[in-house]
């Protein structure tokens, strides 16, 4: 099979357990969560393993925070579900547009000394996508309308974070976080992005723009 298949089969078998637990609430969705907060947690001691104790207490902050975020849109917000699922899209359609436009149309470096192999035109893809998608998500739903201009925001905060987590990696000398998710490397792999939307968008929610 091709690294793109396995890739992008993990990939759909991880949205369907987020989108089932998130659909289901309450304890379904409290426990993925905090197993995917223990599994952030894990992976970036792993990373920052000789760094000090201020990364693994840094650490500690960077899982429980947006496990947090994610448990108070979901159950505190008016209209949690359609918001919880906004931010997996933006999410999502930003690691997708990145990826498809990068490859396709990808010529300039966006950050070459973080990491090589992203670029100017994944960065502007990831942020069309999410703001497509995520715009036609809150439209749908009758979310706030002010997450049309949040959106390609927030599709900037995931790329920062992503870049973020590439940069720990390099100075960890570590190809990826982990090595049991296939064609991805770890956990922290797939979501350093989702961590600040996450945390934007509770933050948007408590002040009233979500």
């Amino acid at each position: 099979m091709s690294e793109l298949f396995v890739r992008s089969l993990a990939a759909v078998a991880m949205m369907l357990v987020a989108l089932t637990c998130a659909v289901l609430g309450g304890y379904y969705f409290a426990v993925l969560v905090a197993a995917a907060a223990t599994m952030i947690f894990y992976e970036w001691t792993r990373m920052v393993r000789g760094w000090g104790a201020a990364w693994n207490i840094g650490g500690f902050f960077y899982a429980l925070i947006p496990a947090l975020a994610l448990l108070w849109v979901r159950d505190r917000a008016d209209d949690g579900l359609a918001l919880i699922l906004w931010v997996f899209v933006v999410t999502w359609a930003t690691d997708i547009g990145a990826y498809f436009v990068g490859r396709a149309w990808g010529r300039a470096k966006l950050a070459p000394s973080i990491s090589p192999n992203k670029t100017r035109a994944g960065l502007y893809g990831g942020m069309a996508g999410a703001t497509i998608l995520a715009g036609a998500w809150a439209m749908l739903t009758g979310l706030n309308p002010v997450l049309l201009v949040l959106a390609p925001v927030f599709a900037l905060a995931a790329q920062g974070g992503d870049l973020f987590e590439s940069w720990m990696k390099r100075r960890a000398g570590l190809k990826d976080s982990g090595d049991w998710l296939p064609g991805h490397g770890g956990l922290l792999d797939r979501l350093d992005g989702l961590v600040p939307v996450a945390i934007l968008a509770a933050a948007a929610q408590l002040a009233g723009a979500a």
